[in-house]
């Protein structure tokens, strides 16, 4: 490799954070938006400030390079303009941090702001996942989801953020600003799509040893894609096809998976765990950690402390058999 390349490289790397489907500075989203002027704004200004310290200081030591004999009326003047010119730094530094305080209400007044047409999730962090509730005015269409949450691109999101354990923050850099989630508070967090894509939220407030593993994708599409999604997901769970996911389908009723989640249309009612209804439509499981694959389910229910050391999912008991169909029901469940 050519070594003179090197430091190029490294002059490169910091752009790396300037796009991607989590960045700030890539915004794809209304408060997103104005939090990317906010920072460019901060960014011109300290520097503009930074740059104006160094030539004054530069000036002052050229000035003491060259000492000469001076009378008192010019020392006078030359104090006088001092004066002057310490005053005008000190209102321009009033002028300017009152300006940038002002740029930075406008610019996160939105994050709460109400939408007549907004579309209202509940979203509830746990150690080390995301409870997922669609809530309309008719509670039959009110469904529960995990770790991923599908949005109409061009209509206001009103995200109502809690926890049920300790501090998370909620955090989705190309679309909106963070928001912590205080146990014994809700919060909300409101802005619209601009663009489709999938981006990643990440909770970003340390929470424990899974903190850097608990992340939520973020799917953004076209208003009757969402539609779509959305009826499937408040259908009940898929029927198994075959007698190995028939298997699978009371694997998951008898034994303690059944328990601790849901899967809406069968026995299985617990809700200590993630809802189960359409787990095998997801992208990821556990937060992020693996692809949604029957490889991967089964990976994950055979031994979650080895995927995701110190999660609060129990390694249950199952023969291999039992293992294939619980993987192949669950992989199923669309």
């Amino acid at each position: 490799m050519n070594t003179a390349r090197l430091p190029h490289l490294f002059l490169l790397l910091p752009l790396a954070g300037c796009s991607g489907w989590q960045s700030a500075l890539d915004p794809r989203g209304s408060t997103a938006e104005e939090l990317h002027g906010l920072f460019w704004l901060f960014t011109i200004t300290c520097t503009a400030v930074w740059g104006a310290v160094l030539l004054v200081l530069a000036a002052a030591l050229w000035r003491r390079r060259h000492p000469a004999g001076i009378s008192e009326a010019q020392q006078a003047r030359s104090e006088r303009r001092s004066g002057v010119a310490i005053g005008a730094a000190v209102a321009a530094t009033v002028v300017i941090i009152t300006g940038l305080t002002f740029a930075s209400y406008l610019a996160t007044r939105g994050i709460a702001e109400e939408h007549p047409e907004a579309l209202t999730i509940r979203v509830r962090g746990y150690q080390w996942w995301w409870e997922v509730l669609y809530a309309d005015s008719a509670p039959h269409r009110a469904f529960l989801t995990a770790n991923e949450l599908h949005l109409p691109v061009g209509r206001p999101v009103r995200l109502e953020l809690a926890t049920a354990d300790v501090i998370h923050s909620f955090w989705v850099p190309n679309l909106a600003g963070k928001q912590d989630m205080i146990p014994g508070r809700e919060n909300v967090l409101v802005f619209t799509p601009r663009e489709p894509g999938t981006y990643r939220a990440q909770c970003a407030e340390f929470c424990g040893i899974q903190h850097a593993h608990m992340a939520l994708r973020i799917v953004v599409e076209a208003p009757a894609d969402f539609e779509r999604w959305r009826e499937a997901q408040i259908a009940e769970a898929a029927p198994p096809m075959t007698p190995e996911e028939e298997a699978g389908r009371q694997v998951m009723e008898s034994k303690a998976c059944g328990a601790c989640h849901t899967v809406r249309g069968t026995a299985a009612a617990g809700t200590l765990g993630p809802d189960l209804t359409h787990v095998g439509g997801r992208q990821t499981i556990a937060a992020g950690m693996l692809p949604t694959t029957r490889g991967s389910l089964a990976a994950w229910i055979a031994d979650p402390q080895t995927v995701k050391p110190g999660n609060n999912m129990p390694m249950v008991p199952l023969t291999a058999e039992e293992l294939q169909a619980v993987s192949a029901y669950l992989a199923r469940l669309r």
